[in-house]
């Protein structure tokens, strides 16, 4: 166990069963509601990264209101994009560890909501950029608050399909930010289009927050943080509604876990935690996010600047395309997200980045010859990202799996911002300035890279990965405020049900 800072305020000592009640509950319509309100989020993502790719050419056309040329668009606009949601997911992740998850992901979202309708009103590269930096932050603090929660509030036996499948549903954002993007530049004039197309990110973004005022605290941040009682509450409510939807008897679980809890938890403790005492993990996470991040970010940003550079495809007709190359990332994770519970964690990781990067290779060396065309290229790509979407996906729930429950949502902040920062940063620059060349060898070596990375990550994978299916997040990393783990019949519960330890009991040594 790590040890105690003297700065930080203990409240005492608890033996609670809640993560064993939470992980032996059957799947039900309360789940389902949790998917929905937190689930949907990653839509808004898809849509505000797809749109901004579908309609570079729209923003900087004539009397679209704005100066702006597509590079700036699909280079600095992309990358501030991406450097706010470094920024708010370092920023917010902290926050989500010490106030909540729920608290966060209503901040997240409204931080989201405010600058993605100011991005509608711009009128200056200027106040783009600086719109497109706080949508970003927005964005990124909704990275670490949702998987938190997510992660915390679904059983063990479920836990990896459905953060993938939820992880993936990014690309139904996307392929509806690339319809809209077609009807508003068909119906709307240039002045508008682009911009009703952030006002329809708003509105989406309005009902995820009423269905979202619905979800409950984690049970689990609340019972280390002092709050046993809300937490057994919040429990039994989940249990009672589980009961009454799917008419199944709930057994009472033997398994318990003693906490010694605390107010708040240092950020050197937390930072500790994560490099000194797992550094393979640590070195996994990174590779996993830097791969992921150079490939998506690179690609996606600059799509419709190479459809239209290389197969002079319109700018109306550009979002079509990435429709379908949307599918494919769509699909991919619903399909072979079940194989993540059932084959397991590190060959599904480990197959999917490699088989990818290899793919991915092919498909550029075959665009480099000019064998391709806009379809044939939107077909491959399809395909290769049918597997990067579902390892990819796989990426965030291993760094909100692996870590410490004090840690989670700052963990998923870190990796988020290196991986992204290194390749959703340089990644967009770089390929913003190859793809307008108009030279084929240039492109290929900016997928050569992406390529590269992935095959790595994948090969850090079959070696650091943690075989995490189907195991309750307390077994696979132990609680910093863990003192013992034992597995006691008709062990007490928090709130009503919790132990807690008497104050003079002695304080366990700390190792």
């Amino acid at each position: 166990m790590a040890t105690l800072s003297s700065g930080d305020e203990e409240l005492g000592t608890i033996e609670t069963n809640i993560p064993a009640r939470l992980d032996r509950l059957p799947w039900s319509r309360w789940h389902w509601r949790i998917l929905i309100g937190l689930g949907t989020v990653w839509i808004l993502d898809g849509l505000e990264v797809t749109i901004v790719g579908s309609i570079a050419g729209a923003i900087s056309a004539k009397g679209s209101g704005i100066n702006i040329s597509s590079a700036e668009v699909a280079g600095w606009a992309a990358s501030m994009y991406v450097a706010g949601a470094c920024f708010g997911a370092l920023l917010f992740g902290r926050l989500t560890d010490m106030f909540g998850r729920k608290k966060l992901f209503m901040v997240t979202l409204g931080v989201y909501l405010a600058a993605t309708m100011a991005t509608a009103f711009a009128w200056t590269p200027l106040f783009f950029f600086a719109c497109r930096f706080v949508t970003g932050m927005g964005i990124g603090g909704e990275y670490s608050a949702i998987n938190s929660a997510i992660d915390e509030l679904i059983p063990a036996e479920h836990r990896g399909r459905i953060d993938i499948i939820i992880n993936g549903t990014y690309w139904a954002g996307a392929a509806a930010g690339a319809l809209l993007s077609v009807a508003a530049l068909h119906i709307f004039s240039p002045l508008l289009s682009w911009r009703v197309c952030f006002g329809l990110g708003f509105i989406l973004g309005l009902a995820i927050l009423i269905v979202r005022r619905h979800v409950p605290e984690s049970p689990r941040w609340l019972f280390i943080h002092g709050r046993e009682d809300e937490a057994e509450e919040v429990t039994r409510d989940i249990e009672r509604q589980v009961m009454e939807s799917t008419g199944a008897q709930l057994d009472e679980p033997d398994e318990t876990i003693c906490i010694r809890q605390r107010k708040s938890i240092g950020l050197w403790e937390i930072t500790s935690a994560i490099v000194r005492n797992y550094p393979k993990r640590f070195v996994l996470g990174l590779a996993l996010f830097i791969g992921q991040a150079f490939l998506y970010n690179s690609i996606l940003f600059g799509y419709a600047t190479l459809l239209s550079t290389f197969f002079h495809v319109a700018t109306a007709n550009a979002p079509y395309y990435l429709v379908a190359f949307a599918v494919g990332n769509l699909v991919g994770p619903i399909v072979l997200g079940p194989l993540f519970d059932t084959v397991g964690r590190k060959p599904m990781i480990a197959g999917t980045y490699i088989l990818s990067g290899v793919l991915l290779l092919i498909t550029g060396y075959l665009f480099k010859q000019h064998q391709l065309n806009a379809t044939t290229l939107t077909i491959s790509w399809s395909v290769v990202f049918f597997f990067a979407s579902a390892g990819v996906s796989a990426a965030y729930l291993t760094v909100s799996e692996i870590f410490p429950m004090e840690t989670r949502a700052l963990a998923i902040a870190v990796f988020y911002a290196i991986g992204t920062g290194i390749g959703g940063i340089i990644g967009p620059q770089l390929f913003g300035r190859l793809v307008p060349t108009g030279n084929a060898s240039d492109v290929f070596v900016a997928l050569a890279i992406g390529a590269f990375l992935m095959i790595i990550g994948g090969i850090v994978e079959i070696f650091f990965g943690v075989k995490a299916e189907r195991r309750g997040l307390e077994g696979i990393a132990k609680p910093l405020t863990a003192v013992e783990s034992a597995v006691r019949s008709g062990a007490s519960r928090a709130g009503g049900a919790a132990r807690r330890a008497r104050p003079h009991e002695p304080r366990p040594q700390p190792h």
